[in-house]
């Protein structure tokens, strides 16, 4: 089932008198518990896209539709609780609250997106979803104490605590070394299925590519080729 639509997207950016146009006309539609990877050299407008899907910039031109509802008629504020609500974020490095403990970090993610859990029912989701990226064990813990990889696996149950619809990964192996990202992958891959997200990521990294359902290729602003 599709669940977002873009539609003709573009996005410039002015600099000084000249105006550069980094997206030219994006068009994409992602479906409902499914990968897609977005790849392309630096420069091809694949973050910027990311980006744009996920309500952090606006778009200069065109339509973005989620569940039935178009993003881009809404006001910032109907964004922001989209954002908080309905998508979840892991990015290439984990960002972890330093002072928080594994489980804070996503007691606080729950305040943020307002799911109004009571106490008792917060702690178990928590440990619920510790568990399925396998770091209950380590909900005590705080960052500075944590791998790479399992400070990612906390960041990737952060993104997920609040049961977004969506999930948008930029560059989520970039700073781990093969092992670690194969790992990582292949959580998101599960997570995505046994969840019913619909994950969209940016990678430059192709052996990641194995993980994912869709592959969209990206240059100088176009889509260049989808693979299925």
């Amino acid at each position: 089932m599709t669940i977002f639509q873009l539609e003709g997207i573009r996005k410039s950016f002015k600099t000084g008198e000249v105006q550069e146009e980094i997206l030219k006309g994006v068009n994409l539609t992602l479906q409902e518990g499914e990968i897609t990877a977005l790849v392309g050299a630096s420069g091809s407008g694949k973050s910027t896209l990311l980006t744009i899907a996920a309500g952090l910039q606006p778009t200069t031109e065109g339509k973005i539709a989620f569940n039935g509802q178009v993003v881009t008629d809404m006001s910032a504020e109907q964004i922001r609780v989209l954002r908080a609500k309905q998508f979840g974020f892991v990015f290439q490095f984990a960002h972890l609250v330093p002072f928080l403990t594994v489980e804070e970090q996503l007691g606080l993610m729950l305040e943020v997106a307002e799911t109004k859990l009571k106490k008792r029912e917060q702690q178990q989701e928590i440990a619920r979803v510790l568990e399925l990226v396998g770091m209950n064990h380590r909900k005590s813990a705080y960052p500075a104490s944590l791998s790479g990889g399992e400070k990612q696996r906390v960041a990737i149950a952060r993104a997920i605590i609040h049961q977004p619809k969506i999930l948008f990964a930029d560059e989520p192996t970039a700073s781990l070394d093969s092992k670690r990202s194969a790992e990582v992958m292949c959580l998101i891959q599960e997570l995505t299925k046994k969840l019913n997200i619909t994950t969209l990521m940016v990678t430059h990294d192709e052996e990641m590519l194995m993980y994912t359902d869709n592959i969209v290729k990206m240059s100088d602003g176009v889509i260049i080729e989808e693979v299925h």
